[in-house]
């Protein structure tokens, strides 16, 4: 599979200490209705991927919603491209992306998306399908990374 340029990945490299910040403020908020707000506004600091890279061969298979992904391992740290055309999977993915991007081997392995979630306070208010979506992204970026 053909793989974005090292400026794409740097580009989504540049948003994490946004996405970061976007993490911590749904994890701090109390209500569904602020987490939510927060989750959309997360999606809309994740940089669009071109639509160039919206290949089929990128697609994550598990998910309704189209997802594309890519894996660059870059000085023994792994990063990662990552898009949907849905706004809530937009902004899943953002911040699934302050937890996992940019991680060594060890931290990677180490994630589990069902604590980070819950952490955040989301594990409850994500559908089965949604859910399982989410995992499926996420077990497609432990597997690039091998």
């Amino acid at each position: 599979m053909e793989q974005p340029d090292q400026p794409l990945f740097a580009l989504f490299l540049q948003q994490q200490p946004q996405l970061q910040q976007a993490a911590e403020a749904v994890a701090a908020a109390s209500q569904w209705q602020d987490k939510y707000r927060l989750l959309m506004q997360a999606g809309k600091l994740l940089p669009q991927l071109p639509p160039q890279w919206q290949q089929d061969a990128a697609r994550v298979s598990g998910c309704e919603s189209a997802v594309w992904l890519y894996h660059l391992q870059q000085q023994q740290r792994h990063l990662y491209l990552a898009d949907s055309d849905a706004r809530v999977v937009r902004g899943l993915i953002a911040l699934l992306l302050a937890g996992i991007n940019n991680t060594s081997a060890t931290e990677l392995a180490a994630f589990s998306a069902e604590a980070y979630f819950a952490h955040l306070g989301l594990a409850g208010q994500l559908s089965p399908s949604r859910s399982n979506g989410l995992y499926a992204i996420v077990d497609t970026m432990k597997n690039l990374s091998q």
